[in-house]
């Protein structure tokens, strides 16, 4: 009897192995405009998204040259999140500054 419970157990981690996936990644993009500073956008992506003072300017600077830089990406709710601080603070400073998120 000891030997069948272990194989009903395998069997349902198995089938639980199987079922789970990853959750949708989503890519969080920083938006050029004609008002924010280029040091605001700096300190932004330093203090939300976590980078250094040069993976920060050379966000910046893809921004500024293409219209669009990859600030990073996130499971969605945390993505969503920093779009919210990132437009709230942007906002409290008098800047204009658009981020959106897409599903990766």
């Amino acid at each position: 009897m000891g030997e069948d419970n272990s194989e009903i157990q395998e069997g349902i981690i198995t089938e639980i192995d199987e079922e789970t996936t990853e959750p949708p990644m989503y890519k969080v993009l920083i938006h050029n405009d004609d008002y924010t500073t280029k040091e605001f956008v700096v300190q932004i992506l330093m203090a939300v998204f976590n980078k250094s003072v040069e993976e920060a300017a050379q966000i910046m600077w893809k921004a500024h040259k293409t219209g669009v830089g990859l600030c990073g990406i996130f499971p969605y709710e945390l993505a969503e999140t920093k779009v919210k601080i990132v437009t709230a603070t942007a906002r409290e400073h008098g800047f204009p500054l658009k981020t959106t998120m897409e599903e990766e």
